[in-house]
């Protein structure tokens, strides 16, 4: 069974190290750097990969027997989340408007 303060800080760091690379690749092609940018969104995808798997393992867990409390921080964690993957999609179409 996944602890679940464990997985909530997990969920919350990376999806958080994501949206910072996505603002990152953000500066990076207003500078005309979109090579670069690109590869930050890369890093970001990775990020983002890490705290969804944790989210998917906690839904596992919590549709069998080992219900999960609803808790602040888990609704904190999801937040999180939710704004790192619309940071990425919206960093990639303001990028594609740089690249123009």
């Amino acid at each position: 069974m996944i602890e679940l303060e464990e997985a909530v800080m997990e969920i919350i760091v990376n999806a958080g190290q994501s949206r910072s690379l996505c603002f990152e690749a953000l500066r990076a092609a207003r500078e005309g750097n979109i090579s670069e940018a690109k590869a930050l969104l890369q890093q970001a995808d990775g990020f983002s990969r890490q705290a969804h798997h944790m989210q998917t393992k906690l839904i596992e867990q919590d549709a069998g027997e080992a219900r999960q409390p609803m808790t602040l921080i888990m609704v904190h964690a999801q937040d999180h989340l939710m704004t790192s993957l619309l940071a990425r999609e919206l960093s990639e179409e303001i990028i594609h408007l740089y690249q123009r």
